[in-house]
């Protein structure tokens, strides 16, 4: 049996390592010149190579519309401008959550299994035929939580409010939504056990595990995660009877709710360990599908090697993608109008 997820969490050797390691590396930006070539207009001889009307107005078009572009450069530059206050704005407010969140499950590791199967069972209420339900932090309802499906998870969602206090007292932009808090927990859930694992296969050395993470892991791979950030709330529950009882759903009963996601056997596959408190024996029944069973095996092998590539890079993705089912990102969600200046009071 290969090695499990969420298998040796021990609280010595998990999260102990700077908060700092959880900031990504700054994007390079490249100087050089890039060529562009435009596409090449055949002349058929028949024509005497004269242009034809609709030459006249391609041409007429390009120009006018240089000159449009040209005309609005400051209307350009201002709104350019705001789109970079706003990303910043949006930015350090991530940056504010996964501190916290880092620090509120560095506390309370043994929380991790339930924190991801809380973020799986608030996406998987989506169904595709109406466009309702989904990642939309229905599940913090208390008619919801306290569905059989929801058992044992209400200390992982007290975990998540009391967070959020803390992540709204710092809130310029508004308090964060439910909808993204749990979906970000689980991230950060994540992210501490690739961490985790690392260590693990220095020996317990978290200083040697932190440089193999930095090194091998796939931090890199979670941007298109955050740029998803901006979901709003239900107020209301959503419908019952979608979400299954996954730790006694058997294969085929999860296969099918994959499937009414949008989902096949990889994503149920590399998703093992939202699928209830013990990895390993979610893995052993998938195993025995001839349908899952090939990518139970590609994943355990992916977990043994030093980069796990394989496995990190489809969990990532796939959680990026259930994270979203059915709902409408706000990408102007926690930003504010930036301070003005008056100019009249500064002293030259």
């Amino acid at each position: 049996m290969g090695v499990s997820l969420l298998s040796s969490f021990s609280s010595s050797q998990l999260f102990l390592v700077p908060a700092a390691t959880t900031t990504v590396a700054p994007t390079r930006y490249f100087s050089h010149a890039v060529p562009i070539r435009c596409n090449k207009i055949e002349i058929d001889a028949g024509d005497d190579h004269r242009f034809q009307r609709r030459d006249i107005l391609k041409c007429l078009g390009a120009s006018i519309g240089m000159e449009i572009i040209g005309s609005s450069g400051s209307f350009v530059g201002t709104a350019s401008a705001a789109d970079l206050i706003q990303r910043r704005q949006r930015s350090e407010f991530q940056s504010n959550i996964k501190e916290t969140l880092y620090t509120a499950i560095k506390g309370n590791p043994d929380l991790v299994p339930s924190i991801l199967r809380l973020a799986l069972n608030d996406a998987t209420t989506y169904d595709k035929a109406t466009k309702s339900g989904g990642p939309n932090g229905s599940i913090r309802l208390s008619s919801e939580i306290s569905r059989p499906e929801n058992k044992g998870l209400s200390a992982a969602l007290n975990l998540l409010e009391e967070a959020k206090k803390e992540i709204d007292s710092n809130a310029r932009g508004g308090p964060i939504s439910f909808a993204d808090l749990i979906q970000y927990a689980a991230q950060g859930a994540l992210k501490a056990t690739f961490l985790a694992s690392a260590i693990r296969k220095c020996g317990g050395n978290e200083e040697k595990g932190n440089l193999l993470y930095t090194a091998y892991g796939s931090s890199g791979q979670w941007g298109l995660f955050d740029k998803q950030f901006g979901r709003a709330d239900s107020q209301e529950p959503d419908p019952e009877g979608r979400v299954p009882l996954w730790e006694k759903a058997s294969v085929q009963e999860m296969k099918d709710k994959f499937s009414a996601v949008g989902f096949g056997p990889r994503q149920l596959a590399v998703m093992s360990a939202f699928l209830g408190p013990d990895q390993v024996a979610t893995e052993t029944l998938l195993a025995s599908d001839p349908d899952v069973s090939p990518w139970v095996q590609k994943y355990q092998r992916s977990r043994e090697t030093v980069s796990q590539t394989d496995y990190e890079v489809d969990l990532i993705t796939t959680l990026t993608k259930l994270s979203t089912l059915g709902q409408q990102i706000n990408y102007e969600a926690y930003t504010y109008p930036a301070k003005k200046v008056d100019i009249t009071k500064l002293k030259l």
